[in-house]
C-alpha cells in the first residue's frame, strides 16, 4: 500500500532568512513531501534578505486551510514581522495549533506565534533578541538549538538548522535527508 503524501506549508513574506527557508524546503521536498509556499498574496515573488533566492507563493493566507497540512514551517528574518499583521495568517496558525498540526518556527518565526496568542505555557527557543517577546507572550524561553513542546518545534538561528530540520522530519515520520 502506498504511503499518503505529506503536505507542508511554508509561511513567508519578503525578507525571510534565506537558509532558513531554502534548507528546510529542500529537505522536505527531497522526502517526497509537497511543499506549499503561503504568503500574503498568491503568485507573489518573494525574496530573502540576502537576495539570493526567491520563491513564488502558491496560495494567499486567506485561501489556505490549515487542516490540509501535516506541518507548518515559519522561517525567520524580517518575514514574520510582516506576516503577523495579516488576520488570515494569524487565523491559519491558530487553526493549525488547534488541530495539533506540527508548527516549526526558527529565529524570528515565533513572533507570528506570539501575535496569534499561541505561546502561553509553552517552552521554546528563538533568536535571542526576541526572548523578551516570547516571555511577554507567556512562553518560557530556553537557549537551546532546538526545543520541542508538543506540536511546536523551535530553533534559534541558521546554525541550528540541522537539528531543526531533523525534528521536523521526525514529527512528519518521513525518511531522513
Amino acid at each position: 500500500m502506498k504511503q499518503m503524501e505529506k503536505k507542508v506549508a511554508f509561511l513567508i513574506a519578503d525578507g525571510y532568512e534565506d537558509s532558513e527557508m531554502k534548507n528546510p524546503y529542500e529537505a522536505i521536498s527531497q522526502n517526497g513531501t509537497d511543499a506549499v509556499v503561503i504568503s500574503l498574496e498568491k503568485g507573489s515573488k518573494l525574496t530573502g534578505k540576502q537576495g539570493t533566492i526567491s520563491y513564488t507563493s502558491h496560495l494567499a493566507a486567506e485561501d489556505a486551510v490549515a487542516s490540509d497540512y501535516d506541518a507548518v514551517i515559519i522561517p525567520g528574518g524580517s518575514s514574520p514581522a510582516k506576516l503577523l499583521k495579516n488576520k488570515h495568517m494569524l487565523k491559519f496558525v491558530k487553526d493549525a495549533d488547534e488541530a495539533g498540526i506540527t508548527i516549526a518556527a526558527i529565529c524570528h518565526g515565533p513572533q507570528l506565534l506570539a501575535e496569534a496568542g499561541l505561546l502561553k505555557g509553552k517552552t521554546l527557543t528563538s533568536y535571542p533578541g526576541i526572548a523578551d517577546e516570547v516571555k511577554e507572550a507567556g512562553g518560557s524561553f530556553v537557549d537551546k538549538e532546538v526545543v520541542v513542546d508538543n506540536n511546536l518545534i523551535t530553533s534559534r538561528t541558521p546554525d541550528d538548522e540541522p537539528a531543526f530540520i531533523q525534528e521536523i522530519i521526525n514529527k512528519l515520520g518521513v525518511a531522513a535527508y
